[in-house]
């Protein structure tokens, strides 16, 4: 069943999803990633090992990322066993990207709480990412990246609220992967330095298109579950 209920594409929606949170991304990871280039020694600072670093983070984020999704898609295959469940799973899913939706405008920032049920977790983790640092090899990079993916952000909450209602541990990890790496370009160019790149993302008007597309598209969502709440099927 496709969760979008658009007929679009999953992936590619969640893909597009990862491009328009790329103002979020900026202002949570931003300075995580500035920091993790700087802290490589002047002498090792080409362009092309740079790159590799960044790159690296971001493949071990984006691991993280798919194997919260499978995990948690796992879940929801327990909760739909019935279409009320499933309906259930797929409007809470919606609410989810409208609240990320209002967090990536700057309108509400509600989802602030539900990031700080992630930072217990988080607490555990962060001294195995400072172990790994600095970062000089691609492997270091990976795996600090790989504990960064699990750093508390409303913005991949939401989207595991989707996978949650996918119920497919691969598609709910394929759905994230995706995520992931529509999130690419923003962090990448904030780690690269590429001011012009980064200026668009973060400019409230982008912010703005990006909110209300959002918005759109899970009040769509939520009208298409309309018929199969009302007759149980």
């Amino acid at each position: 069943m496709d969760p979008t209920g658009l007929g679009l594409p999953p992936l590619l929606a969640a893909f597009v999803f990862g491009l328009l949170g790329g103002a979020h991304c900026i202002g949570m990871c931003g300075g995580i990633m500035s920091a993790l280039t700087f802290a490589v020694p002047p002498s090792m600072r080409s362009p092309a090992r740079l790159s590799g670093l960044l790159l690296g983070y971001n493949l071990g984020r984006i691991l993280s990322y798919m194997t919260a999704g499978a995990l948690v898609a796992a879940l929801g295959t327990v909760i739909a066993l019935t279409p009320v469940t499933r309906v259930v799973l797929q409007g809470f899913a919606a609410i989810m990207l409208i609240l990320m939706a209002l967090y990536i405008a700057n309108w509400w920032k509600g989802l602030l709480k539900v990031e700080a049920l992630g930072r217990h977790l988080w607490r555990y983790l962060e001294p195995v990412g400072r172990r790994l640092m600095p970062v000089v090899k691609i492997p270091q990079a990976i795996g600090l990246g790989a504990v960064w993916g699990w750093l508390p952000c409303g913005l991949v909450y939401s989207m595991l609220a989707w996978s949650l209602a996918i119920a497919d541990p691969l598609r709910g990890a394929l759905l994230m992967g995706a995520f992931g790496l529509g999130t690419l370009p923003a962090l990448v160019a904030t780690g690269l330095a590429a001011r012009q790149l980064s200026g668009l993302i973060r400019h409230p008007a982008t912010r703005t298109v990006a909110a209300l597309s959002i918005i759109a598209f899970a009040l769509w969502q939520l009208f298409t579950l309309l018929p199969i709440a009302n007759t149980g099927h």
